[in-house]
């Protein structure tokens, strides 16, 4: 009898351990500033890199030449 009651507590600690969630909204925050930190690192890499540089100089001047 002292088993079976080892027994259920032990089971209903094992459940209760399976559905518990609290610390899902952490992980989920952390993952979510990971990304947005990596995103932000290439967006920079991306953006300072010679080819854009070059592109925006040329819209530029295009834009401001007032040579018809």
């Amino acid at each position: 009898m002292v088993e079976d009651n080892v027994f259920r507590r032990l089971h209903a600690r094992l459940v209760l351990l399976a559905v518990d969630e609290s610390g899902m909204s952490t992980v989920e925050y952390a993952i979510g500033t990971i990304a947005a930190a990596a995103f932000g690192a290439i967006l920079y890499t991306v953006v300072t890199g010679d080819s854009i540089t070059s592109a925006l100089t040329n819209i530029i001047t295009r834009a401001l030449n007032t040579n018809v």
